[in-house]
């Protein structure tokens, strides 16, 4: 697992948790920050995503040429 996937997680729980926060509270820049950590977390785990999945078609396309050359 990509290490964008697992910080875009946590950022994404430390955004639920500001924003509920902010919800109880009624601070209304707490929930602001926490929307953003949250949406900012969505964007990095996405990211990380894709590199997981480009070097998993790395690694298929380079084991398909070894399988070539035997």
């Amino acid at each position: 697992m990509d290490s964008d996937r697992i910080k875009g997680k946590m950022d994404e729980v430390k955004g639920d948790i500001k924003k509920k926060i902010g919800d109880v509270t009624g601070d209304k820049s707490l929930q602001g920050e926490g929307i953003v950590d949250k949406a900012k977390g969505k964007v990095e785990n996405a990211f990380g995503k894709l590199k997981d999945e480009g070097r998993a078609e790395r690694d298929r396309v380079e084991h398909s040429d070894e399988e070539d050359v035997a």
